[in-house]
């Protein structure tokens, strides 16, 4: 089977990951997350972030699955140029709820959540980016996806693209991430 997560490398590696037939799995650390001074007043750039760097334009896509126990437990994807400018999206656990989130940052966080209560085993998440945007969604199916945001994100020439975890109020909980796909765009 061919290995999705060649030449992909850790930001924050967590003290328990393998990869194996195609699957990722791994144990979030405790007290880990990503994020930017709004709202709550602090800076985290602990979160586990495994990825690749990419040039141009591309459409990525990913199952998690997610033992998601205490609050803001998250898994998902994120695209990253520096830890100023970034988006993470996933599954991300409040109040008992999984709830389908979007981080946006660039220089400040914001939030957006899809409450998904019937919280199911799983979600395909989907991100494309072209140019100055990109878009994130998410379903219960590879072929059935719903748009959950659209963000400006600024042109470079490079960014980096994978999976992420944290467990930033919890003692860490176990993610798996399978049928990675990576796709450029040409135009």
């Amino acid at each position: 089977m061919k290995n999705p997560f060649k030449k992909f490398t850790w930001l924050n590696e967590p003290g328990f990951w393998k990869e194996e037939a195609g699957e990722l799995i791994i144990k979030s650390d405790e007290k880990t997350d990503f994020w930017r001074k709004t709202h709550y007043g602090f800076t985290r750039d602990s979160g586990h972030f495994f990825y690749r760097k990419v040039k141009g334009d591309f459409v990525v896509k990913v199952k998690v699955t997610g033992n998601y126990t205490d609050l803001y437990d998250q898994a998902g994807l994120m695209i990253r140029q520096d830890e100023n400018h970034w988006i993470k999206t996933g599954i991300e656990w409040v109040d008992g709820v999984q709830q389908v989130s979007a981080v946006v940052t660039r220089e400040f966080s914001d939030w957006s959540v899809r409450p998904w209560p019937e919280n199911p085993p799983s979600i395909w998440l989907k991100v494309k980016r072209k140019g100055d945007f990109v878009e994130v969604e998410y379903g219960k199916v590879d072929s059935s996806f719903q748009l959950l945001r659209l963000a400006y994100f600024p042109p470079s020439d490079e960014v980096q693209i994978g999976i992420m975890a944290a467990a930033p109020d919890g003692a860490g909980f176990v993610a798996k991430f399978s049928d990675f796909t990576f796709e450029k765009i040409t135009v």
